[in-house]
């Protein structure tokens, strides 16, 4: 999945149904560099928010934590409807398997 490229894929009505949202175990300092790399990638423009999750809260809430005691969760993608209902879900243990962004848009516009 290319995130710098998902946002700009999404057209008017695919960004009033849906909203990006990236989460990760990484320090301030690393967040903001990839900021950086997005910002980039996406002619300077503003992606989606970034959350950091350096104590694995919501990763452990959602079970996504490699049991390889790296402390690195297992990439996963959600479309979650309006009313906080997973529709779609695809984890991955290998984390160099991402779903494409033809995917997520194809499961974003299924939502009403």
């Amino acid at each position: 999945m290319q995130l710098g490229e998902l946002q700009s894929l999404l057209n008017k009505q695919d960004s009033a149904r849906s909203q990006i949202l990236a989460v990760s175990i990484d320090s301030h300092e690393d967040s903001k560099k990839l900021r950086q790399k997005l910002q980039a990638a996406n002619n300077g423009l503003e992606t989606f928010p970034l959350l950091q999750d350096t104590n694995h809260k919501v990763i452990d809430r959602y079970g996504l934590l490699n049991p390889d005691g790296k402390g690195w969760p297992h990439p996963t993608t959600y479309v979650i409807d309006k009313e906080g209902v997973v529709r779609w879900k695809l984890t991955e243990t290998n984390y160099t398997v991402r779903p494409t962004n033809k995917q997520i848009l194809q499961e974003v516009r299924k939502l009403k």
